[in-house]
């Protein structure tokens, strides 16, 4: 009966642990600021304002031979919103911004709360309102036509894509990696935790947000990904409406650079966008 009870009272303690300190096991944010120096020519470094207060760093990449704001009144075109991932910053998605920025898009990068040197502490409605501030800005560029903004998340990001895309619907949305809730994915890492659900302060009900929205779809995967397994991925394609693709990519985990930059993705990512992007 003894051991019963130590057993239950080390089982109590591994739980209080780890729901006082789930966020820092949720997300990863670098402390540093990406340099200037990283920056191309003909990008721009922007300041993202949210609605509760905090000032969020970020980059815009016009479209090769679409001057930026600077320049005298450009012609509004497509642009894409990039979600970031759980780690690192936007200087590591600088080479999918740039590869679609080649191929006709202005881009936009930004960094969350609490990641890049920015203040704030992530948290699931903080990354919403940090996403709805950049949807913001990005829609107000005279190089951009509002009406033609895609959504590219990758994981967390994708979750965040899909959770502002409920409120303010893109003209096509790219989810690479998606997870179906986190809840879903504690599932799967802790098996041992029967009691997931309760624990968790932040859920990102993906697979359930998007039975509430009517937009083009792609959802990219690895079949190989030991992060989001494709299966929690598939949940969110079966979830959403029609149109929608569901395109397994090579890959051999879920931060290979072919799921950043890859021909492959790429070249998926851009015939999507310009089919529904077009004017």
């Amino acid at each position: 009966m003894r051991a019963i009870a130590l057993v239950a009272l080390a089982v109590v303690i591994v739980l209080a642990v780890l729901y006082v300190s789930q966020r820092s096991l949720i997300y990863f944010p670098g402390s540093t600021s990406p340099g200037a120096e990283l920056l191309p020519a003909e990008a721009e470094a922007v300041e993202l304002h949210t609605a509760d207060g905090l000032r969020l760093s970020g980059w815009f990449l016009p479209a090769d031979g679409q001057p930026n704001g600077s320049g005298a009144d450009p012609t509004p075109g497509p642009a894409v919103l990039i979600c970031n991932g759980n780690a690192g910053d936007r200087s590591h998605r600088l080479p999918l911004a740039e590869a679609l920025a080649e191929r006709g898009y202005g881009v936009l990068l930004f960094d969350y709360r609490g990641y890049a040197g920015n203040t704030g502490r992530p948290s699931e409605e903080g990354l919403r309102a940090d996403a709805r501030a950049a949807v913001d800005a990005l829609a107000a560029r005279p190089e951009v036509d509002p009406e033609r903004i895609a959504y590219f998340g990758e994981s967390l990001g994708a979750a965040v894509a899909g959770g502002l895309a409920t409120e303010r619907p893109p003209a096509a949305l790219v989810l690479r990696s998606p997870p179906s809730s986190l809840a879903d994915v504690g599932r799967h890492h802790y098996p041992f935790l029967p009691i997931v659900d309760a624990l968790l302060f932040d859920r990102y009900p993906l697979a359930e947000q998007l039975g509430m929205v009517r937009v083009p779809l792609l959802v990219l995967v690895t079949e190989r990904d030991e992060i989001v397994p494709a299966a929690l991925s598939r949940r969110v394609f079966d979830a959403a409406a029609e149109p929608k693709r569901y395109v397994p990519l090579v890959a051999s985990h879920h931060n290979d650079p072919a799921l950043l930059a890859g021909e492959e993705m790429l070249a998926v990512v851009t015939s999507f966008l310009d089919e529904w992007l077009a004017e």
